[in-house]
Parts: structure tokens; C-alpha cells; sequence
């Protein structure tokens, strides 16, 4: 993983987090770029040695303040530092990079695409990207920057996973309590999927294993993806909780069957329906995989496969991926879906649209600018002498 400018290295950072919270593994490198000196040092977890710092002759650590054609033009000339970073990573452990990057300001925006579009010429790995859009109430040149930073990512990546602030901050929220949460559920939806199929020593191993080879066939044949996500509780069983409620009348260990599999179905649907990091229409989606983790008396694979049909039928794809990643004491059981190709995005077509009237109230105001200038220093001034 490669958090490039701000965020990008904010969310790199918390997965590193969360694997050493969960043991998870997932991350099997971490690096972060950035134009801004005071934005490596706030990060936790990625080693010092894996923070590169870009750009220094010409905006000196202090960051490109929020110009992404700058941000790109600096990743082009710098990629060997960035490169630098890279070689010292065994790439042949490696399933994927993964470049992580806001898309609203100047560094990440402009750089990730440029470091997406290297990585795919040198190795044979995909290259995903994971980018967030900003919330709609950051302004206009943020809104800008977002849908061509988006358009130019989207070309250089196999696959490009979304995430729309704007469908997660909460009203009246302090903006830097929003990034903290939206972080969070970034990486608890991506951890769970990018988890499936890392077996540890000792641990249990799925009935139907999801793979890193089951998320690369998903996430194949490119475009934009984004993913769902619902989790339900499980409690002891003398709480009266969920885990009672699914045991079998008698009180044996065994799990009602039947009401597990209900259970599962209703929670693909939740996951399906409810918030997706970009919401869309998820009809039309090409292909989706759909991963149920949790304790694994709490997983069937009657309810899988019951979710998958769902899938199929809500999706019209017949590439609809499934499984289950046991995950002990984890106190939950959760679903994540993937889906992959999809193109009933009104909130990119809206993005879109508040981007191209930026851009002509940008070039308005540019012009008047010039014209109030010349009004300005043009009275009377010709009676006075030009310096040179």
C-alpha cells in the first residue's frame, strides 16, 4: 500500500493499525509520499525509512497547497525517490499495490495517478487505486481537482475502489472528527475484504475459501468499484443475544441451520443495499464478490450461496464471487460485498457537472481579474514613467 499526499497516508497508516489490532496481515508493505514535510511526521505506524518526502526544490516540504496539475508535474519528476521506496519491498511476496490518495487536494490527486501509471509499466502485478472524493461542501477548486484527478486515475489503475465522503460525514460534525470516523470505515470494509483467504498459523480454514485470486478476478476488466458493508453482533449465550437466539431449541451447541441461513441472507442484503462507500445503482454491476466473516459456527454455506444467488439476481451478473473468512473472537459477524464495474454513479455525473461550472467560473474570474488590474494601474498612469 501507497498513501500519497494527506489522506492517502492517513488511511495507509490506520491499516497498518488495524493489522496489528486484528493480526490480519493484509499489509504486506506500506510506503507514503507526500509534498508536505509536516504530514510524514504526523504518521504512526509507516517506518520513517518508508515516508519520502517530494518535490523539496520546489515547494520546500511546505506542500503544493491544493494545485494538482503542480502535484502531478513533481510526481513525474521525483518518481525515482518514490521508486527508491519501492525497490526495498520483496514485490515477489506481493498480491497487488494499492495506491491510496484523496482525490479533492493538489498532492495525492495529482500524484497517485502518476505513480499508478509507473507501477503498471514495471511489474506484472495489478495496480488498484482506492480514491476518496471530497465532501461537496469543501468548495469548489476541491470539487475540480476531484473529477479530473478521477477521470485520469480511472485509466491509469486495473481497478479504482471509491470512497464518497460526501455520503459519510455526519451533519455538524467537526471536519477532523468526520476524517477520523470515515477512516475507521474505510478500513474496517477493506480490511475484512482484503483479509479473505490470509490464513495464519492455527487458524480455521474457510469452507469456501475467498482468495487474493477471487478479489483480483473481481476487481479484472477495470472501470470503478465500491463496496457494501453490514455486521451484526454475536454475544454469549446466556445474554439472551443473538448467539441464543441461533442455537437450536434443545440448547445443543449445534446452530439452527435454517435460521443462520435467513440470517446471513438478510445481512447480503443490508451490506448490498444500504450505505456503499460510492453509492450507485447496483444493478449493472459486472461482477461482485460477496465475503462473510465471523466466528465460523456462525458461517454456512447455504447462507453464501443463498446471499450469491441474491446478488445475482439484484446485480443481473453472472460473475457473482463468494465466500467465508473464519475470524475467531471476533464478537461479530460481518458481510462485505465488492462490486466491481459499476456505472450507475449519479454522484460522479454530479461531480462531473459542479467540476466543468468551476472550471468556467475560474477562467471568468482569471479574466477579470486581468481587466480590473489593468483598470487599476491604467488611470493617469500615463503620465507617469515605467520603471523599465
Amino acid at each position: 500500500m501507497i498513501g500519497f499526499g494527506q489522506a492517502g497516508g492517513k488511511v495507509v497508516d490506520k491499516f497498518l493499525e488495524y493489522d496489528k489490532r486484528t493480526g490480519s496481515e493484509i499489509v504486506r508493505a506500506a510506503a507514503a509520499v507526500n509534498t508536505a514535510k509536516a504530514d510524514l511526521m504526523g504518521l504512526e505506524h509507516i517506518a520513517e525509512s518508508q515516508r519520502v518526502l517530494i518535490g523539496q526544490s520546489r515547494v520546500k516540504g511546505h506542500g503544493v497547497g491544493a494545485d494538482n496539475e503542480l502535484g502531478a508535474e513533481i510526481a513525474e519528476e521525483d518518481i525515482d525517490e518514490v521508486q527508491g521506496a519501492i525497490d526495498s519491498i520483496p514485490v515477489h511476496e506481493v498480491d497487488a499495490f494499492l495506491v491510496v490518495a484523496g482525490l479533492g487536494g493538489g498532492t495525492g490527486s495529482g500524484g497517485a495517478p502518476v505513480l499508478a501509471k509507473h507501477l503498471k509499466r514495471i511489474y506484472t502485478e495489478p495496480v488498484y487505486g482506492l480514491g476518496i472524493l471530497p465532501g461537496s461542501d469543501e468548495g469548489g477548486i476541491y470539487t475540480l481537482n476531484a473529477a479530473r484527478s478521477f477521470q485520469t486515475f480511472v485509466r491509469e489503475v486495473d481497478n479504482l475502489m471509491v470512497f464518497d465522503n460526501d455520503a459519510w460525514r455526519k451533519t455538524g460534525e467537526s471536519v477532523q472528527g468526520g476524517y477520523e470516523e470515515i477512516n475507521e470505515e474505510i478500513v474496517r470494509r477493506f480490511g475484512i475484504l482484503f483479509g479473505a483467504g490470509e490464513i495464519q498459523q492455527g487458524q480455521e480454514v474457510a469452507e469456501s475459501v475467498v482468495d487474493s485470486s477471487e478479489i483480483i478476478n473481481t476487481l479484472s476488466g477495470g472501470g470503478v468499484s465500491t463496496v457494501g458493508y453490514a455486521e451484526e453482533e454475536v454475544e454469549e449465550r446466556t445474554s439472551g443475544g443473538l448467539l441464543s437466539r441461533l442455537r437450536d431449541d434443545n440448547g445443543e451447541d449445534e446452530l439452527d441451520s435454517a435460521h443462520t441461513t435467513n440470517r446471513i441472507t438478510s445481512l447480503v442484503r443490508k451490506a448490498a443495499l444500504g450505505r456503499l462507500t460510492l453509492p450507485c445503482e447496483i444493478e449493472g454491476a459486472e461482477r461482485a464478490l460477496l465475503v462473510l466473516a465471523g466466528p465460523p459456527e456462525y458461517l454456512n454455506r447455504k447462507g453464501i450461496e443463498r446471499g450469491r444467488k441474491w446478488l445475482e439476481e439484484q446485480t443481473g451478473s453472472m460473475e457473482v464471487r463468494g465466500g467465508d473468512y473464519p475470524y475467531r473472537g471476533a464478537g461479530f459477524v460481518a458481510t462485505v460485498i465488492l462490486l466491481a464495474g459499476v456505472t450507475n454513479v449519479p454522484r460522479i455525473k454530479e461531480l462531473q457537472q459542479v467540476a466543468i461550472e468551476a472550471q468556467d467560473n475560474l477562467d471568468e474570474i482569471r479574466e477579470e481579474s486581468d481587466e480590473n488590474l489593468d483598470e487599476l494601474v491604467s488611470d493617469d498612469s500615463d503620465e507617469l514613467e515605467s520603471l523599465f
